[in-house]
């Protein structure tokens, strides 16, 4: 299991810098807690460590720190059409 430090900036609805993966989960923490000192004070900056197998999981599990906003929007509209069909 890998763990993937993401810095997500709500208001743009866009992540900040890259992703960065980590093996230990001990060294995705401590960098998490490092970024939050870095953008404290700043309500829009979401800091998370998730976990998984791979990215393409993450994706499936969390798209929304994945995709820009208007992409965002686009795929859970065209799947409602879907379920209402």
């Amino acid at each position: 299991m890998k763990h993937y430090l993401l810095i997500y900036d709500r208001a743009r609805g866009a992540r900040i810098g890259r992703l960065r993966v980590f093996r230990d989960a001990g060294n995705a923490i401590d960098a998490r807690f490092a970024a939050e000192l870095q953008y404290r004070g700043e309500p829009d900056i979401e800091i998370v460590v998730l976990s998984g197998r791979s990215v393409d999981d993450l994706r499936r599990t969390h798209g929304r720190y994945f995709l820009r906003a208007q992409r965002l929007a686009k795929e859970a509209l065209k799947r409602e059409a879907q379920v209402a069909s």
